[in-house]
């Protein structure tokens, strides 16, 4: 099933929307109605806008798609992490993950919600511990696709997401223009109004893409997945480290620091790849030039990867090194381990499912 031609709703911008309005002889606040329709009261449908004039509800509806993401499955955690996969508008499949704050126990509330969307179908970057790039990389996804995810997430939940992260499925520097324009309707207020210090973009390191991103005034975080301290041990995790590597990507990173915020470190750690005191001592020196911040997070394990995570002892040392080499580093305790919260992990399982029970059926005509 093909996409449909028109552009999603979701993927306008509020300039966007006045312009619309204007073009069709409707006076400018009806982009303002329009968009308080969609994000503050979270209709589904161009008849439930009653204050627009009905003539112009079927001209947005001509030219606007209006698509509800569809939820096709949903698994909890008892962290209460969740995580959720969608259908798209071609049949495609994504993901994303909401992940409370830490309670004092499992199952109790939090007070604060953060959001990992995805920003492609697949991913076309290869990190060798990671299951989103296994079936390869189809497509961007549009602003209105990575848009739909929170709003989706939001109505199932019944609670206001806090925080999001671009961190799921895909490289979201790779996907550069469709980033900022979900990034400008999450964080304005007539939109998502997420704080833009409440959101964060993760990259593997695409060092011209950062460079331009020094340039972007909205003041989201940068976090980089680094994964190795050394070109010899990322190159062996991350392939686009052949591409950009340590030196050039650093380089871009002084630039982006110089001109914007901190940039934060995500680091794999990885048993016997990774997690050695020699890595450790390297990645330290890296964190002091570019007063970075560290997150340590062990290896979330994916099947058929043949990857393991350290055990407490060595993440406990790893994590230790860096601090008293006067890094500001955490050691996370990972959520959803227990129901494969590991990016496109719920998305393979069900193609590879799915695939399965085709070959089945096709065996047995």
């Amino acid at each position: 099933m093909l996409a449909p031609a028109k552009p999603s709703l979701h993927s306008l911008g509020l300039e966007e929307l006045t312009q619309h309005v204007r073009q069709n002889g409707q006076p400018a606040y009806r982009a303002k109605q329009i968009a308080d329709w969609v994000y503050k009261r979270r209709v589904t449908a161009y008849d439930e806008m009653t204050d627009l004039p009905s003539a112009y509800r079927e001209q947005l509806a001509a030219e606007f798609e209006f698509p509800e993401a569809e939820v096709v499955r949903v698994l909890g955690s008892k962290d209460t992490t969740q995580k959720f996969l969608f259908r798209l508008r071609d049949g495609n499949l994504i993901e994303s993950v909401l992940i409370p704050a830490s309670p004092a126990l499992y199952g109790e509330a939090s007070d604060r919600r953060t959001i990992c969307v995805s920003s492609q179908v697949g991913c076309a970057y290869g990190c060798k511990f990671c299951a989103s790039g296994l079936e390869g990389w189809t497509r961007n996804l549009d602003a209105g696709e990575i848009v739909q995810q929170l709003i989706a997430v939001e109505g199932m939940n019944g609670e206001k997401i806090d925080n999001v992260v671009f961190m799921g499925m895909g490289e979201p520097l790779a996907n550069l223009k469709n980033l900022r324009r979900a990034i400008h309707i999450i964080n304005e207020p007539w939109g998502l109004g997420i704080g833009a210090r409440h959101i964060t973009v993760s990259t593997s390191g695409l060092a011209p893409q950062i460079r331009e991103l020094a340039e972007d005034p909205t003041q989201f975080r940068l976090a980089l997945s680094l994964h190795g301290a050394t070109d010899e041990v990322r190159s062996q995790i991350m392939p686009v480290n052949r591409r950009y590597p340590l030196k050039v990507l650093l380089e871009a990173c002084d630039y982006y620091v110089a001109r914007k915020r901190r940039i934060m470190f995500e680091y794999i750690l990885i048993a016997d790849v990774n997690d050695t005191d020699a890595q450790a001592l390297e990645l330290a020196k890296i964190a002091r030039r570019l007063n970075a911040k560290i997150n340590l997070i062990p290896y979330n394990t994916v099947e058929g990867l043949n990857w393991s995570r350290p055990s407490r002892t060595r993440q406990d040392r790893f994590h230790s090194i860096l601090r008293e080499q006067g890094v500001v580093a955490t050691l996370r305790r990972e959520k959803g381990h227990d129901i494969a919260a590991a990016c496109g992990q719920l998305r393979l399982q069900t193609q590879r499912n799915a695939n399965a029970s085709t070959m089945s059926a096709t065996a047995s005509a």
